[in-house]
């Protein structure tokens, strides 16, 4: 062994495991997504089994105490690499290293990674940077990571985005392979924070050449959001245990799964759509009115001077200093000093006796939704006075009531096309995003177009508040339909609802959400009409007419696996619509057609298809 620690330097416990080679290491699969091969594998020191120092937290814990850690750490990894070598382990060995152990094992200036011997060619070691020790200056560190490379070692970062990993390091050493913390991995699927972040971490390796490896899989649902975002590899539990004698190929059911031929449902919509109708950049600045401002001892005829000056102000505010203290509206203030005498009784005074002494004021900085609670006021005097928008305090500008009703108007219908804002489903943009990917990956799916029968009605007889909980109802029930992994579900608008079923289940799950919805929509009807079994009311012509109880319908559109360049979203959704028309004159309900052939109608249980529609 070329790296030797001195056991007469090293207290009694870990020098003694080291002297009498009780230590073992074990070995975890690092896996390719593309074709399900085994890159490598990471070795893993343990103590002996059975004893207080089996586990690495506890065996560490004890170096640490004892002021050996390098030592542990030199040993931990010429066990690792004897143990590889002699169960012939094939690709790259991944070992960790804190900085501390890393300076001491490049100090000796040798051309040569000396910790090999020759015992495995270092060209097929990746050494890990933990977290176990602090980089001061990462400029200092770089001629260690150039000393690895210089003898054919790879360099990686270890549990990216978690304590001593940060960006500077990714930026100044230039890693081979960033291998991303569990944290940020497990539970992906259904974590979009997490999604964005991996994300981020995914786009910043492309621009610098690095590899990502994803540790703590533990589920099929994160490995295939994972797999379809484009990250290469992975490892973790779903894959296999570390293992004194690990697997030389991967398990069936886990190479199944990177091949599943599904793609996955993102959990990124209702992100997307809370960033959005959080406002961009200062909205307040877009809406503002530059305008010239009097200060409190200001008369009324300097007021009527400004306005005559400048005929498109709509108002004028008053300062105190460049405080704010008032606002004066041009048409109040104009039709007063219209008034027969006004102008010579008050042209002198104060400016103060026809001014809003509580105006509105609104920071430039706010956001559109923040400005929204004022439309949910009881004090509307801004939609007529307009108000005032300040810069930490200080006057800035004005706003009209117009401006601030358009400005939330326009965001609140940008975020509607992202996420629906009474379900937070997704919006129409999700929708179409999620069938080209489908599209684009030549899955095969079902696009089932969803829509509720004599909702109108019923909206029309108990009003909008009680449609909406219909409505929240049966996003409930088709959420629940949905294996979020495999079935997305967005919200057209009103009623109408879009589920893109990958399922092998779809039918069933579809026939399930009918049937739960079916007989739960009647506890919204009051006592009198669940007994009469509908409500009376009128049609579009204005006929009195008898309606049954709310009901659902699903129209679905088979896309075979192969046939997506046959396709776009648009036309999928145009044909789901189709067939949804044609579900809504079935009893069951439930209508499917062959996307291949538009004409060709595949009712549910082989019952001929209406025409009507």
């Amino acid at each position: 062994m070329s790296v030797r620690a001195s056991s007469s330097s090293i207290p009694p416990g870990i020098a003694d495991l080291i002297a009498r080679c009780n230590l073992r290491a074990v070995f975890q699969p690092i896996v390719d997504f593309a074709d399900g091969a085994i890159l490598g594998y990471e070795g893993l020191i343990r103590g002996p089994a059975g004893s207080p120092l089996e586990s690495p937290a506890a065996l560490f814990a004890r170096a640490h105490e004892e002021r050996c850690t390098t030592a542990l750490e030199h040993a931990a990894a010429r066990v690792c690499i004897d143990a590889f070598v002699r169960f012939d382990g094939q690709g790259k060995l991944f070992l960790n290293f804190s900085a501390d152990a890393l300076r001491e094992l490049t100090a000796s200036g040798r051309d040569t990674f000396a910790l090999f011997d020759g015992t495995l060619d270092a060209r097929r070691v990746v050494v890990e940077l933990t977290e176990q020790s602090a980089i001061d200056d990462s400029n200092d560190f770089t001629p260690v990571v150039d000393a690895l490379r210089s003898a054919g070692a790879q360099f990686a970062l270890d549990d990216y985005g978690t304590a001593n990993s940060s960006l500077n390091l990714w930026v100044r050493l230039h890693p081979d392979i960033v291998k991303i913390d569990r944290f940020f991995i497990d539970g992906i699927a259904k974590h979009s924070l997490k999604f964005e972040a991996v994300r981020a971490m995914q786009h910043f390796a492309q621009a610098s050449g690095a590899r990502i490896v994803a540790e703590g899989i533990e589920c099929e649902a994160d490995l295939i959001v994972l797999r379809d975002m484009g990250i290469g590899s992975g490892q973790g539990y779903f894959f296999g245990r570390p293992e004194t004698r690990p697997a030389l190929a991967l398990a069936h059911d886990a190479s199944e799964a990177i091949r599943a031929g599904h793609i996955a449902v993102f959990p990124e919509a209702a992100r997307r759509a809370a960033t959005v109708q959080s406002g961009s950049g200062s909205p307040a600045a877009k809406m503002m009115v530059h305008a010239p401002t009097l200060p409190r001892h200001a008369t009324n005829n300097d007021v009527l001077q400004v306005f005559n000056r400048e005929p498109e102000l709509h108002a004028l505010a008053v300062v105190e200093g460049e405080t704010p203290v008032a606002l004066i509206n041009r048409r109040a203030f104009m039709d007063r000093y219209a008034l027969p005498y006004h102008r010579e009784l008050f042209g002198k005074k104060a400016c103060m006796q026809f001014a809003n002494a509580s105006p509105v004021l609104i920071e430039q900085s706010m956001t559109v939704e923040q400005m929204a609670t004022l439309l949910a006021s009881d004090d509307q005097r801004y939609l007529a006075d307009g108000f005032v928008i300040t810069d930490n305090g200080r006057y800035a500008g004005l706003g009209t009531g117009e401006s601030l009703v358009r400005a939330v108007t326009e965001v609140r219908i940008q975020a509607a096309r992202y996420a629906n804002p009474l379900t937070f489903l997704p919006g129409n943009i999700p929708i179409s995003s999620h069938i080209e990917r489908l599209l684009s990956n030549d899955a095969g799916f079902y696009a089932c177009y969803v829509d509720l029968n004599q909702f109108k009605p019923f909206n029309d007889q108990y009003g909008y508040w009680q449609g909406d909980e219909v409505l929240k109802f049966a996003a409930t029930v088709l959420a629940d339909a949905c294996d979020p992994t495999r079935d997305f579900l967005g919200h057209v608008g009103g009623d109408d609802f879009l589920i893109l079923f990958q399922s092998e289940t779809w039918l069933e799950r579809a026939q399930r959400a009918i049937d739960t919805f079916n007989a739960g929509a009647q506890r919204f009807y009051a006592p009198a009409d669940r007994l009469a079994g509908g409500i009376e009311g009128e049609d579009r012509q204005g006929n009195r007419v008898f309606f049954g109880f709310v009901t659902m319908a699903i129209g679905c559109v088979h896309i075979a696996p192969g046939s997506g360049g046959r396709h776009t979203s648009e036309a999928i959704a145009s044909l789901a619509a189709f067939a949804k028309r044609q579900a809504k004159q079935e009893a069951a309900g439930l209508v499917v057609i062959d996307g291949s052939d538009s004409a060709a109608l595949l009712p549910v249980h082989g019952e001929p298809a209406s025409s009507a529609g």
